[in-house]
């Protein structure tokens, strides 16, 4: 009896079990979300929108380094050297040696 229903279960599985799992993943994949036209419109809009404000930041960047050239370096200053020598910053340290 064993010997008869190990291909027994082989055959199902082969010619429903098989086909279904396939027909089911078929399925989700075709009723997954797309993008629609309206989308793909609001996408573009995005990345003109993008582009313009890096073009224009560019434009700030130039006027400004024309201005000072190295606005950089004091624009990339930490918070410890923006605020060096000054109570806030001794306030701050103070603070966060009690939280410890």
């Amino acid at each position: 009896m064993h010997h008869n229903t190990v291909p027994l279960f082989a055959i199902v599985t082969l010619f429903i079990g098989l086909p279904w799992l396939v027909f089911h993943y078929v399925t989700k994949w075709k009723t997954a979300p797309k993008l629609t036209s309206e989308d793909e419109r609001l996408l573009d809009e995005l990345y003109s929108l993008a582009r313009r404000c890096d073009e224009r930041l560019n434009t700030v960047e130039r006027i400004i380094a024309a201005d000072n050239p190295n606005w950089r370096s004091i624009a990339c200053d930490t918070p410890e050297r923006a605020l060096a020598g000054s109570d806030e910053l001794d306030e701050m340290q103070e603070r966060l040696r009690r939280i410890k």
